[in-house]
């Protein structure tokens, strides 16, 4: 199983674990003020397309779901990212969930309202050196589904008595 986790924005932090192997890092899709309106999105849709050739055996994606933002802009753009990442996957046939960001924290940090700061040390104490908190975000969110998934695979393999 291959799991790819994104942490959605103009700055989006990436991870997957395909064949025990995990990969990440922190892609931008910041656009200069003479960009048309759509083309962060259509920069987006271009890239999720290019992780797929690269990545071919991507088997669920999880994004981390956000339910406040700080700005009217951030709100619209993780809209966009997310109705064009859930397309993608829909169109790919992916399973994709989303994953409350008190969810990861707890899971990662064991502490809900984690800083950014606290979330990066939890992750280098993995061994991993994430680029900026996108990245360091998408890894704790990829440890949680992995921890999630192994536990589904644990209890899918129990007999019913």
């Amino acid at each position: 199983m291959s799991i790819l986790t994104l942490d959605l924005g103009q700055q989006t932090g990436w991870a997957i674990l395909e064949g025990g192997v995990i990969e990440s890092g922190s892609k931008s899709f910041h656009v200069s003020r003479f960009s048309g309106g759509g083309m962060q999105f259509l920069n987006f849709s271009n890239w999720l397309n290019s992780l797929r050739q690269k990545f071919s055996n991507i088997s669920v994606v999880y994004f981390e779901e956000v339910r406040r933002h700080l700005g009217t802009d951030a709100a619209h753009i993780y809209g966009g990212f997310l109705a064009h990442l859930t397309a993608w996957c829909e169109s790919h046939s992916l399973p994709y969930q989303g994953v409350a960001v008190k969810t990861i924290k707890r899971f990662i940090t064991g502490n809900g309202n984690a800083s950014k700061s606290a979330v990066i040390a939890a992750i280098k104490n993995k061994g991993f050196t994430p680029s900026d908190d996108n990245e360091a975000d998408s890894l704790a969110l990829l440890f949680y589904a992995m921890n999630l998934n192994n536990n589904i695979n644990n209890l899918s393999s129990l007999e019913a008595y």
